[in-house]
């Protein structure tokens, strides 16, 4: 049975997703000014390290929250969008994976916020989302270490993310519309609310 603690923001797993974001003016100053690729590579798995194991630990023990739900996929975009951007220097093609990435991320962005908007909830990350987010990892941190990476190789690990990031895209979207919809639907009404009901129409007409 999952906890949800709506208003607890010093967790563990919410320590961990800040580390992550903290991590990437490290990695890009070690890519982009020391041209340190081993301490880029280091730090970018590290970074996927604390992604792992902000959402075990909220789940083993009980410390899903709210913010953590937040917080957690800004801090995994972010770093994405990051060390893509680094990546550009040496794979100019991968401006179209950030393109990609930038828009899914803002569609999916707005419609999480109708969902707040209309419940009240801030929904998780689903399946899709996670394997997406290693797979980028995955991806980003091959390209680290093997630079004369081939073309053909490079574009088909590229084109594997958009289209798993178009998929995420798509089922969040239809989840969150779904949530929006049945956040629309009036409450169903129960038997007691129906005799009040009633009584007030005889009150009426009997004034």
């Amino acid at each position: 049975m999952k906890t949800i603690l709506k208003g607890r923001i010093l967790t563990i797993p919410n320590l961990l997703s800040l580390i992550r974001i903290l991590l990437i003016p490290l990695f890009v100053w070690f890519y982009l000014s020391r041209k340190d690729i081993t301490a880029t590579v280091i730090i970018l798995a590290a970074s996927a390290l604390t992604d792992a194991l902000d959402g075990l630990i909220a789940r083993r023990f009980h410390m899903i929250s709210d913010f953590g739900k937040a917080l957690d996929p800004f801090a995994d975009k972010l770093t994405q969008f990051a060390m893509l951007c680094c990546l550009l220097i040496c794979f100019p093609r991968m401006i179209l994976l950030i393109f990609v990435l930038v828009v899914k991320e803002l569609f999916v962005a707005s419609t999480q916020l109708m969902v707040i908007k209309k419940t009240d909830q801030v929904l998780g990350s689903a399946w899709h989302g996670k394997v997406t987010t290693m797979l980028l990892y995955a991806v980003m941190l091959l390209h680290l270490v093997w630079l004369d990476l081939p073309d053909l190789l490079s574009w088909s690990l590229e084109l594997l993310c958009i289209f798993m990031l178009l998929l995420s895209g798509v089922l969040y979207a239809i989840r969150n519309f779904r949530a929006v919809q049945a956040g629309k639907e009036p409450e169903p009404q129960t038997e007691e609310q129906e005799p009040e009901m009633e009584e007030k129409g005889f009150e009426n007409q009997e004034s």
